[in-house]
């Protein structure tokens, strides 16, 4: 039997695919070449979420199966990051000496200020992420969305003396207005986008100024040891074996490798274990001048002064 004709018309998008136009494609493998500081060739920096959940309504990770609201085990197992899991790593990151760049919830503020406070004094970057990860910003109007980012960015400001220059949303969760808005209200960078290993600029409708920081979804806590729940020990080989593959491709190019981490699940004490191991061993490879040790904010600043000596449309 001879097959039917395709009917082009049957076909959602019989041509070109709808697109979001806020940069280019280009392989990885045709890129203008720069440094990091000191002549480094990869760049490491820790995203540290400290986030806050309503009690009795909204999102949130979990531990075990959802219950109906309050869902006492799963809200509690998340609190247990600000109380106990947060001041560990605290205690860690002060030991190795390493920066984090600290994702926030402005709630904190209202819930538990003293641990941002504690972050903010060691000098930290201080990182706008909603105002609770109980909802998605997605699901706001402009309007919304822009008061949103206005209200966090002012309130990190007026309680920590930072404006945060960059921003994560809750569950990652974007309008297409994000890119516009987050560039309008004063952000200069995004940790949104996960395509790439190198920073890249973004369009956005008034030509504001908005960097693509790589932020991870596979060397990221959640979608590895919650969602497909990995041992904590492979989770900690994992960020290793990363790492050593990317300062080996790195010889051929500047890359950007970022580590999430949230303190309700790498906090618990036998997790905590495994992380001081692979936290040590990246810190010796900064200590050896192998790698630049920085912030999301360091890689978005760094790369403002390599795309001011650069030749036009070299980071689009």
């Amino acid at each position: 039997m001879t097959a039917a004709p395709h009917d082009p018309a049957r076909t959602r998008w019989p041509e070109r695919l709808p697109g979001h136009d806020r940069f280019d494609y280009r392989p990885i493998t045709r890129r203008h070449d720069y440094a990091w500081p000191n002549g480094a060739r990869l760049a490491v920096y820790l995203g540290f979420n400290i986030e806050h959940f309503a009690f009795g309504d909204g999102l949130g990770a979990c531990i075990g199966p959802a219950s109906p609201h309050p869902d006492v085990l799963n809200h509690g197992w998340r609190e247990y990051g600000n109380r106990v899991g947060a001041w560990r790593c605290l205690e860690l990151f002060d030991q190795l000496g390493l920066p984090t760049g600290t994702l926030i919830n402005t709630a904190l503020y209202d819930h538990c200020p003293e641990l941002v406070q504690a972050f903010a004094a060691r000098g930290d970057e201080l990182i706008g992420h909603g105002h609770s990860n109980a909802e998605r910003q997605g699901q706001l109007s402009e309007d919304e969305e822009r008061a949103l980012l206005q209200r966090c960015r002012t309130r990190i400001e007026r309680e920590s003396g930072q404006a945060p220059a960059g921003w994560l949303s809750p569950w990652i969760s974007e309008s297409r207005l994000t890119p516009d808005l987050l560039a309008e209200t004063g952000y200069t960078y995004t940790l949104n986008w996960c395509h790439d290993d190198q920073p890249m600029r973004m369009r956005t409708r008034g030509g504001g100024r908005l960097w693509a920081v790589p932020y991870p979804q596979e060397l990221n806590d959640i979608p590895m040891i919650v969602a497909r729940q990995m041992d904590s020990r492979a989770f900690c080989d994992m960020v290793v074996d990363n790492f050593e593959e990317m300062l080996m491709q790195s010889q051929a190019q500047p890359l950007v490798m970022g580590l999430a981490l949230h303190p309700y699940i790498v906090g618990q004490p036998y997790r905590l274990r495994h992380l001081r191991e692979v936290l040590g061993h990246l810190a010796r490879a900064r200590d050896e001048g192998r790698v630049w040790f920085t912030t999301p904010g360091g890689i978005a600043r760094h790369m403002e002064t390599a795309a001011a000596d650069a030749p036009a449309g070299a980071f689009d």
